[in-house]
């Protein structure tokens, strides 16, 4: 089984912290890691933007990634929130096995 790691950006830690323990509580997620708070610069609309974001870092698997992604989309407050999957090619097997287990469905 594939293991991806996702990211995506929220707008604060509260919205950080809500889709961070419901994508782990559905088993959507094996673990979240929370990460500062970061300065993006992006163009929304023609427009280039600044803000503060909070980075999400999201361990699950590619059989889990379409429910993953829907239940970002219904948490996240962007009409157009950065979701990433990311390979992971190579880790620790005992860790990769951790995720695969804890969001067996």
């Amino acid at each position: 089984m594939e293991t991806l790691l996702v990211i995506t950006n929220c707008p604060d830690e509260e919205i950080a912290n809500a889709i961070a323990l419901a994508v782990v509580e559905a088993k959507l997620a094996a673990c979240v890691n929370i990460l500062p708070r970061v300065q993006s610069i992006y163009r929304w609309q023609g427009t280039v933007e600044s803000a503060a974001e909070i980075p999400l870092f999201i361990k699950t698997t590619s059989a889990n990634y379409p429910a993953l992604e829907a239940k970002i989309r219904q948490l996240h407050p962007y009409e157009v929130p950065e979701i990433i999957a990311l390979p992971v090619t190579r880790g620790l097997p005992a860790y990769l096995n951790w995720v695969a287990a804890e969001t067996i469905q």
